[in-house]
């Protein structure tokens, strides 16, 4: 294994040559330690190589590799943060990226205080991290930072985690989707964003299995709320 310094590995997976030196260089000076992989076949297998702290992925990679790479990488089981740069905002753009285990985009162009902005609010540490939350059969643990329901250990991603974690230090209170945004994200999305729609339907995969009872209930018009039917 490569053993690199104690600031936060992060793997850039980018092709764009001048791009891949311009973010390096933002991320050395903002005390990170990027590590860059000019495809996705390096990228994977820089993966398992560098334990990474993130992972950026530039979705324009050749053909839709950059989409790939990140699939391949949640089906080794791994919960590391994952970023795509994208060049286009659609609906079908956003849960294509979400759909291949991202949990996040950014959109280009670069721009060096919003990207950084965004790096920091996934590799914040986590406060408290002994302590956890819990609803009825529902416990996370946020020093593992996963789930557990009916003895069943559930594996979250990043994104995932701090959405349940929302929703759970606010039990039976209506959260309006411009809370969740602003409390999970920590940014303003350009224009209508299906991001959270998506996301609680992950969750709900996760959490409700085998005839469990629904737990995140949809406020129609209004946004979600954790509570028994």
């Amino acid at each position: 294994m490569i053993v690199l310094d104690q600031n936060p590995c992060i793997l850039l997976v980018e092709n764009d040559e001048a791009l891949a030196q311009r973010v390096s260089l933002d991320l050395t000076e903002a005390g990170f330690t990027p590590v860059i992989a000019s495809d996705a076949v390096i990228g994977f297998h820089q993966v398992s190589e560098l334990q990474p702290a993130m992972i950026v992925v530039d979705r324009a990679l050749s053909g839709e590799s950059g989409l790939k790479l990140c699939t391949q990488i949640r089906n080794t089981g791994s919960r590391v943060p994952m970023l795509l740069l994208m060049a286009r905002d659609s609906v079908e753009d956003r849960e294509a990226c979400l759909n291949a285990g991202a949990d996040d985009y950014f959109l280009k162009p670069y721009r060096t205080e919003a990207f950084l902005q965004l790096i920091r609010l996934y590799l914040k540490p986590e406060e408290g991290s002994t302590e956890q939350l819990r609803f009825g059969e529902l416990i996370l643990d946020l020093s593992t930072r996963r789930a557990m329901r009916n003895n069943r250990m559930i594996d979250l991603t990043m994104k995932e985690y701090e959405l349940l974690k929302f929703l759970m230090s606010h039990p039976r209170e209506v959260l309006t989707r411009e809370q969740i945004l602003e409390n999970v994200w920590g940014y303003d999305f350009i224009g209508e964003s299906n991001v959270i729609e998506v996301y609680i339907r992950y969750l709900r995969l996760k959490i409700e299995v085998e005839g469990e009872k629904r737990l995140i209930q949809t406020v129609r018009g209004v946004g979600y709320v954790l509570r028994e039917s």
